[in-house]
């Protein structure tokens, strides 16, 4: 096998496309660019400092440890009182550099002071990070923020809306400006309360037109991108991308178009043109176009199934990334790689030759290196495809629910699948698979109709070795009885539903799980309530994993402040996990899974 290149995005400057030395972006220089030492484009990330109280008065501060930082680096956190009379200077806190996390709690921090007998909040609180590396010390990009206070400890940064009354359908993530920070793209819809990550509007007449609104890091707003009545309410319609494709430096929004008003009197879009746009990421405005995958209704046998789109993103050559554009996931399946320019480098079909594929598509597109040859692969359904569009294998079990994609089982060489069918089928309606192959590790014997919610998986309980596997129960014969497997196949239970989403929260290799308002361990304690579930990315602060969360006319991104004592590489530099998180603003939204032998961090720690 060809040696695997993709190794996390560790980044570096240049003007030209040769890559040569250091790989660390230099966020000084105009271009920002970025390369990997392999010359793999990826993104520039600062060190997404963040700062929360706690509920015992201290302060948390966490920040990013990166790829390519030396394994010696060492950090000092530094405090400003703002609102103290008078202001003072940043006066460094910790009594020695920090070397082994990435992460500080600040115990001695008077945050509150009298003013005469009433006592208040220094609320304009910061806190500066640098790093030290040879003996010398120096400021970092992304270095400096603010507190952000909160009760106990419901932890959140909020992102304030412009329209209350529009709902949030889906959220893009990606670095519009080009500072290292991640920004937002939201959908917004009239149908306000939909539960973003799931088909409760497959498909509705539209009250409403579709708009995508991004906000800066911060939570300033930029723009707002009306998609017009062309693209109907539903969560297959309005499908869109976030990330630098073009290699400027910041990202782009990609998304479906049309024209006018085409809607029939029963509100669906039988005709007119339909176009892949591309949007620039400060301004809004479309800057190019081309044409969507065309309807071809007579073909797909069905209105609903024609329409059904996706976008996704995929490394195909291993060096820089394609668009991913499809169409169809019922019967025919159509696929196309678009280059950054938009100009098609492959297309693939679900007929001919190709004809074994049909109705194999699912909810997702899942992008991993499922061959080791150091370039993506596509798995949109119970099938894989080549990263040059060339099928790979199929299972012939149809449409699925849910799949996940990652190294479930750590002692056995590659990637696993594990996914959930919704086709009735006489056996395999859940089952294990190997990545490269399609060969099956685990198969159910027994016939389903209907497995009911998305494959979840992950390592949360210690008693068992590498991921466990989740799938809902048989909707359409036995609600009661789940299905639970251990990452060797084994059928661990029938009866456990699973009472959250998995995600990294405290400081060990084992996922914890956020659900009932509250994040706990497996069986285990409560570690922080009053916090709901939602999207799962490790946005900012250490490599723990942030909750990001919707209200009416608010995004809360929640996040953990129990001190960790390891120091780990952001997850956003897992090439995997990264594509992952990419997806969110197309189908059903899952937790990102990280790549070959990086699913329980311990081999993406910095030693």
């Amino acid at each position: 096998m060809k040696k695997k290149i993709f190794k996390g995005i560790s980044t570096m400057a240049l003007l030209t496309a040769v890559m040569i030395g250091s790989s660390r972006c230099m966020p000084e220089k105009t271009s920002k660019v970025c390369y990997n030492a392999d010359g793999v484009q990826t993104e520039f990330l600062n060190r997404g400092v963040v700062a929360f109280t706690r509920a015992d008065s201290s302060i948390y501060i966490g920040w990013r440890l990166l790829e390519d930082d030396p394994a010696d680096i060492a950090f000092n956190v530094y405090r400003k009182l703002i609102g103290a009379v008078p202001d003072n200077d940043y006066v460094k806190v910790n009594s020695d550099p920090i070397t082994s996390s990435t992460n500080y709690v600040d115990k001695g921090s008077d945050y509150f002071y009298l003013e005469g007998n009433t006592p208040k909040v220094h609320e304009a609180h910061m806190y500066k990070v640098t790093k030290i590396v040879n003996g010398k010390e120096e400021d970092v990009p992304g270095g400096e923020t603010y507190v952000f206070f909160s009760l106990g400890d419901k932890n959140y940064r909020s992102i304030l809306l412009e329209d209350v009354h529009k709902g949030i359908a889906k959220i893009g993530i990606g670095d519009l400006d080009g500072d290292g920070a991640y920004d937002f793209v939201v959908l917004r819809s009239a149908l306000v309360g939909v539960d973003p990550g799931t088909c409760a509007e497959c498909w509705s007449r539209s009250r409403d037109t579709y708009q995508l609104e991004a906000y800066s890091s911060e939570g300033k707003f930029l723009w707002r991108y009306d998609m017009g009545w062309a693209i109907e309410t539903g969560v297959w319609l309005a499908p869109f991308m976030v990330y630098d494709l073009d290699g400027d430096g910041k990202a782009e929004v990609y998304t479906k178009a049309g024209e006018g008003d085409p809607r029939s009197p029963d509100g669906r879009v039988l005709t007119g043109p339909e176009y892949l746009v591309k949007i620039d990421g400060l301004t809004g405005k479309i800057v190019k176009k081309r044409d969507w995958i065309p309807r071809n209704i007579e073909r797909a046998r069905s209105y609903d199934w024609t329409s059904r789109n996706f976008l996704g993103l995929a490394y195909l050559d291993g060096k820089k990334p394609s668009l991913i554009m499809q169409r169809g996931n019922y019967g025919l399946i159509k696929i196309e790689a678009l280059d950054k320019n938009l100009n098609t480098e492959w297309s693939f079909e679900s007929s001919g030759e190709n004809e074994k594929y049909w109705g194999n598509g699912g909810h997702n597109i899942r992008v991993a290196d499922i061959d080791e040859d150091g370039k993506d692969e596509l798995v949109p359904g119970p099938f894989a495809i080549d990263h040059d569009g060339k099928g790979l294998w199929c299972l012939g079990l149809n449409h699925n629910d849910g799949s996940e994609v990652t190294d479930i089982d750590p002692e056995r060489p590659g990637l696993e699948i594990f996914y959930n069918i919704e086709t009735g089928i006489p056996r395999n309606g859940v089952c294990l698979v190997d990545a490269a192959t399609g060969e099956y590790i685990m198969e159910y014997d027994k016939q389903t109709w209907h497995i009911h919610g998305h494959a979840t998986i992950g390592d949360w309980d210690p008693a068992h070795p590498g991921m466990e596997c989740w799938a809902g129960p048989d909707r359409d014969v036995d609600p009661t009885h789940p299905f639970l497997f251990s990452s060797k196949g084994e059928r661990l239970s029938d009866s456990f539903f699973i009472p959250g989403t998995p995600l990294y929260w405290d400081d060990d290799d084992y996922k914890e799980l956020v659900g009932g308002g509250k994040v706990f361990k497996f069986g285990g304690a409560t570690l922080s309530e009053g916090i709901p579930g939602g999207y799962i990315a490790d946005l900012f602060g250490d490599w723990r994993e942030e909750i990001i969360a919707t209200y009416p006319g608010e995004i809360r991104i929640y996040s953990s402040t129990l001190p960790a004592s390891n120091k780990k590489v952001t997850l956003m530099q897992d090439h995997q996990y990264r594509m992952h998180v990419a997806s969110f603003s197309v189908g059903y939204v899952t937790p990102p899974q990280m790549g070959l032998q990086k699913n329980s961090l311990r081999k993406y720690t910095n030693k």
